[in-house]
């Protein structure tokens, strides 16, 4: 089939990549002709392991191309596929001006009937408003589909080409049989529903991945108290089957750009219909206090005063195996320490570029690697779990700080590399490994 994808951010870029891969001829469309200048010679603008290969691959073959011509794109085209951004206003409701802009040029670039495709993540109501948008600037046939993209960052590619499913939103059967055949090679999983309840099920998934992520955390802050460990908790949970063991993973809470979007967002779609969501606002608010942990064990370990020393910290990206740091607990939290006369020294494999990028490159020491990091720090917090962190020798960490503790915002280490090391160590929800900072466990 003849594709184009009108954005070339994570969603877009990566979905083009993956439907050449499959055997369709696929355009990649952004107006920013510094990105599609980048991606012509070869280069990609996101850190997506396995994405630069793929992209070689499939432009070699000819069934790959990126350009800032929609124009041209959309009239080679039988499947326009709208993959901009929606980022937060400052309300928390979806800023749709970029879907809004794209759906116009789209209309006006039309030569033919086409299946006009929203992947972005958009409230309930849009691709209507989109259809009737579209309608007033063309007189050439077409039908709307909605396209919730279910994609990880970090595993983009897996998740994209081996999806658990696919949902399609369509109100002409045609249309939606087409959108099927262009699937059926990554799953037999697809489910085709009415265009609103394709909308809904995209905020509804991430909300309910937000709110185990948030759930698990409030019950490690609760075994901490208790004396349980939330690693066993959590195994023990995750066999039930009504349960599963995804997102049961204790630590300084979620980041990205979509669950701290796309909870807001549906809080926002909640209260615009006269409904109060009180169980997301509490998941937001779980989430929002639970990275501020790393600052509270500090300042007990120091007696309330941080001014002045040095914290290292591993970790800048909200997860690892991306560079994407919007909503990263380490903004937070290094805004935090520095606010507060810490001299910060960081590290992360990838994300660095584009922390600098959101945070800016004055009042934090910038190092080359883990090590440098940690050289002559007062304490270690890591807030992201690269995997090049789990494999440091603790004794070897501990030769190079000044004073030997560790703040382990993701629970990396075990009790095997902790225990025999002269670490003042914390993890989250795991209190018998704590050595130094522990919870009062109440006498039952």
């Amino acid at each position: 089939m003849n594709i184009t994808i009108i954005g070339t951010g994570y969603v877009g870029l990566v979905s083009g990549v993956c439907y050449a891969e499959i055997g369709n001829d696929v355009i990649c469309v952004d107006k920013d002709p510094y990105k599609i200048d980048l991606l012509n010679k070869g280069k990609v603008p996101i850190y997506e392991p396995g994405l630069k290969e793929l992209i070689a691959t499939n432009r070699l073959a000819g069934r790959l191309a990126f350009t800032s011509n929609l124009s041209n794109a959309v009239r080679h085209s039988d499947i326009v596929i709208i993959a901009v951004g929606t980022p937060p206003l400052p309300s928390g409701e979806a800023n749709l001006s970029y879907i809004d802009q794209a759906a116009v040029e789209i209309a006006k670039a039309m030569n033919g009937y086409k299946i006009i495709t929203v992947k972005s993540t958009v409230p309930v109501g849009t691709n209507e408003r989109l259809a009737k948008l579209i309608k007033s600037h063309t007189n050439m046939a077409f039908d709307s589909i909605s396209l919730p993209e279910f994609l990880r960052e970090g595993s983009a590619i897996q998740d994209t080409l081996y999806p658990d499913r696919v949902i399609i939103g369509a109100e002409c059967q045609k249309a939606a049989d087409t959108m099927v055949q262009l699937h059926k090679p990554l799953t037999p999983n697809i489910v085709v529903t009415d265009i609103r309840s394709a909308e809904m099920i995209k905020y509804a998934s991430n909300a309910f991945l937000a709110t185990k992520i948030s759930f698990i955390n409030e019950i490690a802050n609760i075994c901490e108290k208790v004396g349980a460990d939330v690693t066993k908790v959590a195994e023990g949970m995750g066999y039930d089957k009504r349960i599963g063991s995804s997102f049961l993973k204790a630590g300084i809470g979620y980041g990205g750009s979509c669950f701290p979007k796309d909870t807001s967002a549906l809080i926002q779609i909640a209260g615009n219909v006269d409904y109060e969501f009180k169980l997301l606002r509490s998941v937001v608010e779980v989430n929002q206090d639970q990275r501020f942990n790393v600052i509270r064990k500090l300042e007990t370990i120091f007696d309330g005063e941080l001014n002045g020393t040095t914290i290292a910290v591993w970790g800048l990206s909200f997860k690892p195996n991306t560079d994407d740091v919007r909503e990263s607990p380490a903004l937070e939290i290094i805004q935090h320490l520095v606010d507060n006369g810490v001299r910060v020294k960081t590290y992360d494999p990838v994300a660095m570029e584009s922390f600098q990028s959101l945070f800016g490159k004055e009042g934090v020491i910038w190092c080359e690697d883990a090590m440098e990091a940690a050289q002559d720090a007062d304490a270690l917090c890591l807030l992201t779990e690269w995997h090049e962190f789990a494999k440091v020798d603790l004794h070897e960490l501990q030769k190079v700080l000044k004073q030997p503790i560790l703040i382990d915002g993701r629970n990396v280490f075990n009790e095997e590399q902790v225990l025999g090391t002269g670490f003042i160590y914390y993890s989250v929800g795991r209190p018998n490994l704590n050595q130094g900072v522990k919870e009062k466990v109440p006498a039952l």
